[in-house]
């Protein structure tokens, strides 16, 4: 058993990160929070529309589109980069839709064919193109923060900028669309009576989450940020049922699960992406155990209910 779990070193696994070497550890605690906040934040949404298969589905359809973009304009910078994914994560809304509607195949189903074929194209792509394309396929699989680096006459590492400011324009949009969002989110007919047009802004969710993916893509890679996608919301919405603390909640539990990753990482010596990950699966397991809707409290109500003669309700959803 010893030898499966290693050795608890509490200096150097948790004071010597926040001062000896906190110029390394500082920028990937930042860059794991900035990640998993933001896509937390955008999740809230794919979940409250029952759409959480869809992010899965957008993060391996990015993967052709970066290798796309790269051969048909040779360059590999940021925008060209951001252009290809959001080309490629507005085809996958299109594509899953239109098999939807067009045939009998079910939206599961759609998901399903329209993410696995584009994955498998783009894995064909960057294996027939590696010579050309640069692109690291373990890095866009499972991700790295380790890479991060700052030049002496930079403020931050580029990455951690970029992420930044991805993670500032979405807040701003969630702030300046709150209300669009969040009546579309629940009433698609209701949005569109109140001159709020939902495809419209399914168009514009998608390709917010598009760019969010690709900003995120060397710290976690295409697999974990599923996770990053779907485990803030989900276990914000076992605490809380109103949308707007989700939101916050998000935030909260992206920074705990940065910092616990980091720590985790550094005892078990593994990847702090994968680290990061199951931090946040552990919170979602605590607040789905003990949460205000988690098992216990309604095992408990249940019971309660059954002695007092009554009819549980269920409860839980997001109202607001």
């Amino acid at each position: 058993m010893s030898q499966l779990i290693p050795a608890f070193d509490f200096h150097r696994m948790v004071v010597s990160p926040w001062t000896d070497a906190i110029d390394v550890y500082g920028w990937m605690v930042l860059m794991a929070f900035l990640v998993t906040a933001t896509c937390g934040l955008v999740g809230n949404y794919l979940i409250l529309r029952r759409m959480a298969l869809v992010g899965d589905a957008i993060s391996h359809s990015v993967l052709p589109g970066l290798a796309v973009a790269y051969l048909a304009t040779g360059a590999l910078s940021i925008p060209i980069m951001f252009a290809g994914a959001l080309g490629a994560g507005l085809l996958t809304t299109g594509l899953i839709e239109f098999i939807h509607t067009r045939s009998r195949i079910k939206a599961d189903a759609a998901i399903g064919i329209t993410f696995c074929t584009l994955f498998a194209l783009g894995v064909v792509i960057i294996n027939v193109f590696a010579s050309r394309v640069h692109l690291d396929t373990d890095c866009v699989l499972y991700g790295e923060l380790s890479y991060l680096s700052r030049g002496a006459d930079e403020i931050a590492p580029q990455e951690v900028l970029v992420m930044g400011g991805v993670a500032i324009v979405v807040a701003l949009l969630i702030a300046l669309f709150y209300k669009e969002l969040l009546v579309s989110s629940f009433d698609a007919s209701l949005s569109a009576s109140l001159g709020f047009p939902p495809k419209l802004i399914h168009l514009a969710l998608m390709a917010v989450l598009s760019i969010v993916i690709v900003s995120a893509f060397e710290s976690v890679g295409a697999i974990l940020v599923i996770a990053t996608l779907i485990l803030p919301g989900a276990t914000a919405q076992l605490i809380s049922s109103r949308l707007s603390a989700c939101l916050w909640l998000s935030v909260v539990f992206a920074a705990i699960s940065s910092v616990l990753g980091l720590h985790l990482s550094l005892w078990i010596g593994s990847s702090m992406a994968a680290a990061v990950v199951v931090s946040g699966t552990g919170l979602f397991v605590l607040a789905w155990l003990f949460g205000p809707h988690g098992l216990l409290r309604s095992r408990a109500a249940t019971h309660n209910a059954i002695d007092g003669g009554k009819e549980v309700s269920s409860a839980g959803r997001v109202t607001e």
